[in-house]
């Protein structure tokens, strides 16, 4: 069995069905790993990779690098683009790959069973842009022990990892001081 079948079979098995996504997310660990001269079958503890998009995809990366936002070495970035940048935070060492198909439109004619062999085959050069890039990581994101916690003054949650604001002169959680993604509602 090849590393790539290896992987991807990895990637499968955590994300629970094949589908384009878990192909391309393999095939973008690989080739970040490979860029930072890291062992997929390793635990590589200065790895941090930022992910811009929440798709299939995601759970490959997952499932190969071994990275979780748990471990605090995952790092999800919206952009909608299907694309992630692999950090060695002890070298500095960063490469951003993304998935840029140059013949998608001759794929979406095709049964889906064939779309995933493609893709797995098809030259790396042809279906990803691995670029160096440069970036800087907060002291913040580094995976560990929470190196500052505050208590907002609204709701009085915990707030760690520097995620706070101030405003007048309170702690706030973004929640309270700009803007929130729920709204309570009344028992």
């Amino acid at each position: 069995m090849s590393e790539y079948e290896e992987l991807f079979n990895k990637a499968k098995e955590f994300h629970g069905h094949v589908c384009p996504g878990i192909v391309l997310g393999t095939r973008l660990a690989i080739a970040g790993l490979r860029e930072l001269g890291m062992d997929p079958h390793e635990n590589n503890r200065n790895l941090i990779v930022y992910l811009e998009i929440d798709r299939c995809g995601a759970d490959a990366v997952q499932a190969i690098t071994g990275c979780s936002l748990g471990h605090r070495n995952l790092k999800h970035i919206d952009y909608g683009k299907f694309a992630a940048t692999f950090v060695d935070i002890g070298t500095g060492k960063a490469v951003r790959v993304a998935v840029q198909e140059k013949n998608r439109a001759q794929h979406d004619q095709l049964d889906p069973k064939d779309v995933i062999k493609l893709l797995g085959e098809i030259p790396e050069s042809e279906i990803l842009k691995i670029e160096r890039v440069q970036i800087s990581v907060p002291e913040d994101d580094i995976p560990g022990f929470p190196r500052e916690k505050a208590t907002c003054s609204v709701c009085g949650e915990q707030v760690m990892d520097n995620r706070h604001i101030v405003v007048d002169g309170k702690v706030l959680c973004k929640n309270c001081g700009i803007t929130s993604y729920y709204t309570v509602l009344e028992s």
